[in-house]
């Protein structure tokens, strides 16, 4: 397995002198290529500032982040936002569709943004697409679709390019509790099967089921990560025990 995504000793500061605030303190960790891990912590651990650091949208203060072996957080502005868009597949709380595009074409638009072949794409965009259930609605648009069909369509987005590293920032947090597993199981199986590397940013532990590791946050740093299958499952199940 090679590595994805690795983050050395990252550390992120908001102002200075006696208003100073550490989002962030020295937090390290590799992600693997087909391994989903999932981010968790309460409000104000820094997983969101981490997430962020992660997707190329923040500058770290301090430490190093690498994105399938190279160094982003070493890149200028718009460097930056040129490795991003090839190399990270964001999924966002809110979907962030384009609201006069149909499914396929919010779809396609990552292809177009990355000048890959659209004759192609179009149909691995429709595969995809498929894939995940949205065959009858490819040609609809966003306000046309349910709020976990927009999320379907979010995830296709993120990885029709290919991306080494998709983020996924709270996919659940507008679903009810049997559309939330349905997105994150198809997610997980996508990551899987295409060997990407993935992380979740999620305040519902339940979620942890589909992923191979927990990396808790708590006051900006790493409080534990969790590994093992059997703790990883009865993390989920004493959530969904809680309801």
């Amino acid at each position: 397995m090679s590595i994805a995504l690795r983050a050395e000793n990252v550390t992120k500061i908001y102002g200075d002198g006696p208003d100073t605030v550490k989002a962030v303190k020295d937090v390290s960790f590799e992600i693997n290529s087909g391994e989903f891990v999932a981010l968790v912590g309460p409000s104000g651990s820094g997983k969101t500032t981490m997430l962020a650091m992660l997707a190329g949208l923040l500058r770290p203060t301090d430490g190093r982040i690498f994105i399938d072996g190279k160094e982003m957080s070493a890149m200028g502005d718009r460097e930056r936002a040129n490795f991003r868009r090839q190399y990270i597949g964001f999924t966002f709380q809110q979907n962030n569709l384009v609201p006069y595009l149909t499914a396929r074409d919010n779809v396609d638009l990552m292809l177009r943004l990355n000048k890959k072949p659209l004759r192609n794409g179009v149909v691995k965009s429709e595969s995809i697409l498929t894939r995940l259930g949205l065959e009858q609605r490819m040609h609809a648009y966003p306000s046309e679709l349910s709020g976990g069909q927009q999320q379907r369509v979010a995830i296709a987005r993120a990885l029709i390019h290919e991306p080494a590293v998709v983020l996924a920032d709270e996919p659940t947090a507008s679903l009810d509790t049997t559309l939330a597993y349905q997105v994150v199981e198809t997610f997980a199986n996508l990551i899987y099967e295409q060997g990407r590397a993935g992380i979740m940013v999620t305040h519902d532990l339940r979620m942890t089921k589909f992923v191979d590791r927990v990396i808790q946050m708590q006051d900006g740093q790493i409080h534990r990560i969790i590994d093992e299958r059997a703790e990883i499952d009865e993390l989920a199940s004493l959530s969904a025990a809680l309801g």
